[in-house]
């Protein structure tokens, strides 16, 4: 039993001195946990700082690619455009024969050439590496201070790509032309795997959907706090606002191409066109012109716009007016250039004036002239006719603007009113303005021309003037001289003018063939001799009934008027057709009479005229005659007589 009570002391105690083992054992451990937190405390610190330190360095690192990304991909960029404007360019042109238009393929890139190596020039004189802080704030001040002009140069080359498309696929269409192409836009640039003019030249559409890109790409990768963080948000809100306005400057474009265009079409080319939707949509706006005409519905009326289309009419008809005068004054001097008076004889007085109007004469017509014409065509009559051709497109577009303001209640149709409409307010101020002013130049230029033109006449005529008896005249002497010449020129012109006139309508008188004879016969025979006319002139129907009559053809009159009552139309017969004629053209026809034979037994003298010949005197009386058959009628030895024409 001690043995036992000694055993559970022993374990007693070994049990106390166990529980007090683990009493200090835990307040150890109560006393370590602060100290270990404070080490996990500190080491996540700095794990975190060294995963932010790592991330900056990230950032950074790909800030920096993206960087790089932007300048390297520029330069890339302006040499392959300036491999594809210079070495194929100057390549394809050696090609017999070159590639027709192939000039309209590069236009309006080497406006864009041009601001990309404006736009590298600037970063490379700022004279900062890539990883400086300060060369993200160059490249965008850079950026944003040729933001305009990269606006400007890329709208024009994207507006016009549809173009250099299609001419590429007109050059396929040519098997030949197009393989010869090919091999020489491979072999000027064998480093580059191309083979077509559109693998370099759809690179600028490519390039101005990437600033944006590019640029947001900077701005993901660079810390809020950056110093050039501010201007970098903007640089990159100026990118995406540029292609914007590029996309609706395009669809712009497109709107204005597709109205103006104008086509020639005839008849039956339009009614092969009329479907049902296009009778009922022109149904709908001759319906709706009627109501807006009549006030059933009021009109959109815009002062703005139409005042712009008011200025704009009067300028087209100014500019269609003054290529009309200039187009026939170019006809009309090029018919006084066919003349050649120096190889008739004028019947000048004195041999000097013959001489110099004649070597004036031919410088006028072999060099003063010619050149004169020349200048004319190019800096006056051309630029005019390519403002009248650039006017359809604008007059299309007003005219297509008001067929939509009558369908205004489609949807597709009223997006593409305000489409026009907006157009025609941002485009056409500045049209006005550049046509006005070409307009003035081109008048500037002739007002030139004109000068130029009265000072060689004068140097011309200078040259002679002094070896003229006149030359010695006193101002005042001289004028009067001048007057009293042209004077009696002008009276010696009105004289023979009308000696010629009289000439000419002078009745020509010749014998009558046997079918004028048979048809006066008849005519006579039907109507009677105070029937019979002549025509003075020839007559050309114009109306139904008329009849188209030779001068001096001979005619009955069966009515002194028309239908209607009217006098100045006289039913006539032609001996066949009957119809209407004027009867100003008409004349009394005057029968002859004829006297018989003399006897040769009597030699009795005639107391009265000898035998005369007949002829038409207009508002005459007929003659009484004792003699029906004629020997003679009036006609135009031009236009032999037929029966029944």
């Amino acid at each position: 039993m001690a043995n036992s009570l000694k055993v559970n002391v022993t374990l007693t105690a070994e049990g106390e001195i166990l529980e007090e083992k683990e009493g200090a054992k835990e307040m150890d451990d109560t006393l370590d946990e602060p100290a270990e937190e404070e080490e996990d405390e500190e080491e996540r610190k700095a794990r975190a700082a060294a995963e932010e330190a790592a991330a900056r360095e990230r950032a950074a690192q790909r800030q920096l690619m993206a960087i790089e990304e932007l300048v390297q991909t520029e330069r890339n960029f302006l040499k392959h455009l300036q491999l594809c404007t210079v070495t194929i360019h100057s390549n394809l042109q050696k090609l017999q024969p070159p590639p027709p238009n192939l000039e309209n393929m590069f236009q309006h890139i080497d406006e864009v050439m041009d601001v990309s190596s404006r736009l590298l020039s600037l970063l490379d004189q700022a004279q900062i590496h890539h990883s400086d802080p300060k060369y993200l704030e160059a490249l965008c001040d850079s950026f944003l201070s040729l933001s305009q002009d990269i606006e400007m140069a890329y709208k024009e080359y994207l507006a016009n790509y549809n173009n250099i498309t299609a001419l590429e696929n007109s050059y396929k269409q040519k098997e030949a032309l197009w393989l010869e192409m090919i091999r020489i836009i491979k072999s000027s640039a064998p480093d580059v795997n191309a083979s077509t003019l559109s693998f370099f030249l759809v690179m600028p559409v490519q390039r101005i959907a990437r600033y944006p890109l590019l640029l947001q790409t900077i701005q993901k990768h660079t810390d809020p706090g950056h110093p050039a963080y501010p201007i970098l948000e903007h640089a990159a809100h100026t990118a995406v606002q540029i292609n914007c306005r590029i996309n609706e400057y395009k669809r712009f474009r497109e709107v204005a191409d597709k109205y103006r265009k104008t086509e020639n079409l005839t008849i039956k080319d339009k009614i092969s066109r009329l479907s049902g939707h296009s009778i009922a949509k022109k149904t709908a706006r001759f319906s709706q012109y009627i109501k807006h005409e009549t006030g059933m519905v009021p009109k959109l009326k815009d002062d703005e716009f139409d005042a712009l289309a008011g200025f704009f009419f009067v300028l087209e008809r100014g500019v269609s007016e003054l290529h009309d005068n200039l187009e026939a004054y170019l006809h009309h001097l090029q018919r006084f250039l066919s003349c050649r008076p120096e190889e008739a004889d004028l019947d000048l007085e004195g041999e000097k004036t013959a001489l110099f109007s004649k070597e004036i004469t031919v410088a006028l017509r072999q060099w003063i002239y010619p050149s004169y014409e020349d200048r004319l065509k190019t800096l006056v009559f051309k630029p005019l006719s390519s403002l009248r051709e650039l006017m359809a497109g604008p007059r299309n577009l007003i005219h297509k603007r008001q067929d939509n303001n009558l369908s205004f209640e489609e949807q597709a149709i009223a997006n593409t009113y305000k489409t026009i409409n907006t157009l025609l307010l941002t485009e056409l101020p500045q049209f006005n303005s550049k046509a006005l002013q070409l307009l003035w130049a081109t008048l500037e230029a002739f007002s030139c021309l004109q000068r130029d033109l009265a000072a060689d006449m004068e140097q011309l005529a200078s040259s002679f003037t002094h070896q003229l008896p006149h030359s010695y005249l006193e101002d005042g002497e001289f004028w009067k001289w001048a007057e009293t010449s042209v004077l009696e020129g002008s009276r010696r012109m009105e004289s023979l003018c009308q000696s010629v006139q009289d000439e000419l309508n002078a009745p020509i008188v010749q014998a009558l063939n046997p079918v004028c004879e048979r048809r006066l016969k008849a005519l006579t025979a039907k109507h009677g001799s105070e029937k019979i006319y002549q025509l003075t002139g020839p007559v050309v129907g114009t109306r139904d009934l008329d009849l188209t009559l030779n001068k001096g053809e001979l005619v009955a009159v069966v009515s002194e008027m028309d239908t209607r009552g009217d006098r100045r139309r006289w039913l006539v017969d032609a001996g066949g057709p009957r119809g209407y004629v004027p009867a100003s053209k008409l004349a009394r026809y005057h029968q002859i009479t004829v006297d018989p034979p003399q006897s040769p037994h009597l030699n009795v003298t005639p107391s009265g005229p000898g035998p005369r010949r007949h002829s038409y005197t207009p508002g005459a009386q007929p003659l009484l005659t004792t003699m029906t058959t004629p020997c003679f009628q009036v006609t135009d030895t031009d236009m032999p007589l037929t029966d029944g024409s």
